[in-house]
This record gives structure tokens, C-alpha cells and sequence, in this order.
């Protein structure tokens, strides 16, 4: 178990080293400083910027590039949707695998589009190839449509007044091209070498240990699973994700892709300091993210080296830990330690069954999706964090009686108002949702594999995962059914675009407006104190939203074993 422990700090500090120096290099690609891939890249760039027509200097302002991210991913949905409507008869489909169902297609077509890969299918009968090739094509682009609003956001605040925030198809290829690609490769051949598929070849067919032949799934695997960590998009090629042994072979493989899925959230919280030269602020940021991270994370490893207390206690031996539902070759340490890691940054992948953690495990995962801003996905994470910062100045400019400024910009009724707006939307989403289902049993209740409270909970994960741009699930849950597939498509939409329009929206209204200089009675938010306040508004906020419906789930959950 102390092995286990070491190697999970041993993932934690590989990632923070890789990230700081990600996060220079992430910084100088997007202040168009040179770097040492620069005779590698500007090439290439410069090919598809004439085949397509971009022009990379035109600038634009905070609406034109909202609408550049909104128009193309409405060309990626439809192209998308056709795909999965119609790949029993398109090529690339060796297996024979059947076209999705509408509501299916939409749900998946839309789940992908928005960086979620929530996945009511099993990759293994559920697409063919081609599909999983286009929806791995989405794992690149939905990745850098993140990075790229969030470079829009770092432009806005690196001059003191300005209306022009960078361009969205510059930002948005220089992070395919410059950064998701290369790591992609790499982590790819990592994965190839040590056992990953990496083939279009059909079904393999095998005869097992005990004599009886079987038919084994397969294909351009290691390069799925590649962008899937890289990008914090977390859809898994097989139905049981990372837990299966071709996507995710042995504890080598396991630590590869965990440091993958880290690596740009925490290099994005370092660009910001570099690209802004306010180092002391992304570290006090990071320090803020990583509080919150490790009181999730330290619980859950806790939690599941301790095992089930109630086998405990019917003679077992748990000294492996809580090992329903994980894997042998990762234990139970690195499982817990994952279930927070892929729920804080929005990856979703999972390389142990959630739905048989611990119920105060269920609990911390919940609360990784609700508070969504520790890390977080890829660029996301920065803007569902900012909207904190914009919260924290405000009640703390009240506080001291000084209208609330930031980066030298006064924030007014307008941005508050997006500010509130965008915080409060993504509970509304969780719990409506939930309320709704669990409101109409045909919708909810028949749905459930398991009764009580742990079948609320199977609801409330579905919505969260959905709302956090997640994707992960209580696999309890039944869920390919026209209403999990739409309600949860209409979920998945609102809740990846508002909380990126909002943020990108305050920026774009600060950005013109006077720079005042700093003075003596400036709030400063690069220090400890606020980013105390800022993790208070967090908690403050979650605390509120989610606690009522948590109780009627984890907690009662929990409640329920002490008096058994």
C-alpha cells in the first residue's frame, strides 16, 4: 500500500513539473513569441491558413470571436450527426456495426462537439471506425476551442485598453498544430509500445486459457486514447474506458495517461503568469486549485484503501482496499486517486467503475463536477475560475468600500450580472434536471438498476457529469433511452457554451475600458488572503446549491451503512 501511496505523489509531482515548463512554452505560442518547434510548425500553419483562407493578423473583438467559435461547431455537430446516423453502410466499418438511433446520434454527436463524451454506447458495437475516428477528430478540436477562448481571455487583460482580443482560427490552430498534436503523438507511441491497438483491422478472434474462442475488439486505439487524456476529453474506444486492459495495459501506461489528462490544466494556470507576467497570481490560483483538489482527492484515496467496512466485517480480507469494480494492476490508491482527478478536470475517463466507490467517495466526485473550477477541462477551467475571481473582487471591494476593480478595470452592475448569471446556471442545469427525472418515474425510476438513495445519486451524476462537460457516469444507470438522450443533450449544449461566452463577454467589457493604475487602496489578488476568499466564494456557492441534494443521496447513502 506504501508503494501505491508513493506512486500516486509521484504522478502529482510529475505533472506540476512538466506543467510549469508546458505552461511557458503554452504562453509564448500564444504571445507569438519564438520557440525551438517554431521551423517545425510555421509551415504547416502557414498552409492551412492559405488553403483555408485565414487570416491570422486580423484581430476581432470579443463578440466576432464568439461567433467564429459558434459557427464552426455547429458545422462539426451536423457533420457529426450524419456520420453516426448513417456508418453501417459509410466505410471503415469491418464489424457491421448498426447506424445510431436519432436521439442517440444527437446525444453523441453533441457530447463529443462540447469536450464531454458522455457516452450512452459501447464503443465496441456502438460505432464504427469511421465514427471513432470523427469523434476523435473532435477530441482535438473541442479541446483547442477551450484553449483558444481562453487565450481570448488572456489577450484582454495583457493590454491596458483595447477592443481587439486576438483572433479565434489563429489561437485555435496554433493549439492543434503547436500543442495537441506533438503530445498526442508522443503519448500515443507510449501507449502503442506498450500494448495499446493500434489497427483497422476488425475483431480479433482468440482462443482463451480455459479452450473457449472469443472474439476481441480492436483498433486505432492508442491514438484515441492519446487525445482523449490530452485533451481532458475522457471517451472511451472500448465501453469500460481506461478500466480495459487494451486502452490502458498495465500501472506504466496508467501513469502515462494520468499525467497526460493533468498536464494542460495545470500548465494553462502557469501560462496565464507568463503571458501576463503575473507569476505570483497563477501561483496563488494554483494554490487555491490544488487546496481544493487535494481535500477532494486525499478523502477518496482514504476511502477506498480502507475497503468496505460492512465486508470487513463478514470475515473478508480488505487489506487491497475497496476492490469491487477496480482493477488489480492499478489498486485501489490509484483508483480513488484518478476518480478525483478525472472528475476535477472534466476528463470523465475512468479506469475503476465509480458507481462502486465508496458513497462519500460518490460524494467528493459529485462535488468535483459541481464546484468545476479546480483545474478544470482544457481552457475552461481558467474561465469557470475567473468567474470566481470576478465574484470574490466584488464582495470583497463591498467589504472594504472601494468599487471592485481587477487587472485595473472596474467591475460594474453589467459584469456582475454575467457573472451571477453564468455561477448560478450550472447548479440550475444539475438540479432541474435531476428534479425533473426523479419527478417522472417512466423517465427516472424505471431507468435504475439500483433503488434508494444510491438511484438518486445515479440521477444527480448523470446531470452533473453532463453540466461539468464531464462525462462520466454511475454506470447503474440506464441510460440509452430517448429522454437520458435528449434532456441530457439540451444540457450538454447550454452548460459548454454560456459558461464560455459569459467569461469571454466580461473580458471583452473590461478590455475597453479606462485602465486605472494601481494604488495604495488597490484590492491586490495575486495574495494569499484573496485567494482564501476566492475559495470560500467557491465553497460558499456549492455549499449552497448542491448540499440539499447530496443529502438525499451520498450522505444518506453513507448514513444508511452505520446503521446496518
Amino acid at each position: 500500500m506504501n508503494t501505491e501511496i508513493l506512486g500516486v505523489i509521484a504522478m502529482f509531482v510529475i505533472t506540476l513539473v512538466i506543467g510549469i515548463f508546458l505552461g511557458k512554452y503554452i504562453a509564448n505560442v500564444y504571445g507569438y513569441k519564438k520557440t525551438f518547434l517554431d521551423p517545425v510548425f510555421e509551415p504547416v500553419e502557414k498552409l492551412i491558413y492559405k488553403i483555408s483562407g485565414i487570416n491570422p493578423a486580423r484581430q476581432m473583438i470579443w463578440k466576432q470571436n464568439m461567433y467564429a467559435m459558434l459557427t464552426i461547431n455547429l458545422v462539426w455537430f451536423i457533420i457529426g450527426f450524419l456520420i453516426l446516423l448513417n456508418q453501417s453502410w459509410l466505410p471503415l466499418n469491418p464489424d457491421e456495426n448498426p447506424n445510431m438511433s436519432p436521439d442517440l446520434a444527437f446525444n453523441t454527436a453533441i457530447s463529443f462537439l462540447v469536450n464531454c463524451n458522455l457516452q450512452h454506447y459501447s464503443g465496441e458495437t456502438g460505432v464504427s471506425y469511421l465514427s471513432q475516428l470523427y469523434l476523435m477528430f473532435l477530441q482535438f478540436v473541442t479541446a483547442a476551442t477551450g484553449m483558444a477562448a481562453m487565450a481570448v481571455l488572456f489577450k484582454a487583460f495583457k493590454d491596458k485598453t483595447t477592443t481587439e482580443l486576438g483572433n479565434f482560427y489563429d489561437f485555435f490552430t496554433k493549439s492543434v498544430i503547436r500543442i495537441l498534436v506533438p503530445i498526442s503523438i508522443l503519448v500515443a507511441l507510449i501507449l502503442s509500445a506498450n500494448g495499446s491497438p493500434m489497427t483497422f483491422e476488425g475483431k480479433d478472434h482468440i482462443t482463451t486459457l480455459e479452450g473457449q474462442k472469443t472474439d476481441v475488439s480492436r483498433g486505432p486505439v492508442a491514438a484515441f486514447v492519446a487525445i482523449k487524456h490530452l485533451g481532458t476529453n475522457g471517451g472511451g474506444f472500448f465501453g469500460a474506458n481506461s478500466a480495459h486492459p487494451l486502452e490502458n495495459p498495465n500501472y506504466a501506461t496508467n501513469i502515462t495517461e494520468m499525467v497526460t489528462q493533468m498536464i494542460i490544466p495545470f500548465a494553462l494556470v502557469f501560462a496565464l503568469g507568463f503571458y501576463l507576467k503575473k507569476r505570483k497570481l497563477s501561483w496563488v490560483i494554483f494554490t487555491v486549485m490544488t487546496v481544493g483538489f487535494l481535500a477532494l482527492a486525499v478523502p477518496n484515496i482514504v476511502n477506498e484503501t480502507n475497503g468496505n467496512p460492512l465486508i470487513t466485517q463478514m470475515g473478508a480480507d480488505s487489506s487491497l482496499g475497496a476492490m469491487e469494480g477496480k482493477e488489480i494492476r492499478f489498486g485501489s490508491a490509484s483508483s480513488g486517486y484518478w476518480s478525483i482527478a478525472t472528475t476535477v478536470i472534466s476528463t470523465g475517463s475512468i479506469n475503476a467503475m465509480h458507481d462502486s466507490t465508496m458513497p462519500l467517495s460518490g460524494m467528493n466526485e459529485l462535488l468535483a463536477m459541481m464546484i468545476n473550477c479546480f483545474y478544470g477541462g482544457c481552457g475552461v477551467g481558467i474561465l469557470n475560475y475567473f468567474i470566481f475571481i470576478i465574484l470574490a473582487v466584488f464582495i470583497s471591494g463591498l467589504m472594504v468600500g472601494r468599487t471592485p476593480e481587477f487587472m485595473g478595470k472596474k467591475i460594474e452592475a453589467k459584469e456582475m450580472k454575467i457573472a451571477m448569471i453564468v455561477a448560478l446556471f450550472h447548479p440550475f442545469l444539475i438540479l432541474v434536471g435531476t428534479a425533473l427525472t426523479a419527478y417522472l418515474p417512466e423517465f427516472g425510476a424505471k431507468t435504475l438498476n439500483n433503488p434508494g438513495f444510491h438511484g438518486f445519486s445515479e440521477m444527480l451524476y448523470e446531470f452533473t457529469s453532463s453540466s461539468a462537460n464531464n462525462g462520466s457516469g454511475f454506470e447503474g444507470l440506464g441510460d440509452n433511452t430517448p429522454w437520458w438522450n435528449i434532456s441530457t443533450g439540451i444540457v450538454l449544449l447550454l452548460s459548454r457554451f454560456i459558461p464560455i461566452i459569459g467569461p469571454i463577454a466580461i473580458a471583452g467589457l473590461l478590455a475597453q475600458k479606462k485602465f486605472i493604475p494601481e494604488s495604495s487602496g488597490t484590492l491586490k489578488t495575486d495574495t494569499a488572503t484573496f485567494g482564501f476568499m476566492t475559495l470560500a466564494v467557491i465553497l460558499l456557492i456549492a455549499a449552497l446549491s448542491f448540499f440539499p441534494a447530496l443529502t438525499l443521496g451520498p450522505i444518506a447513502e453513507q448514513i444508511q451503512y452505520f446503521f446496518k
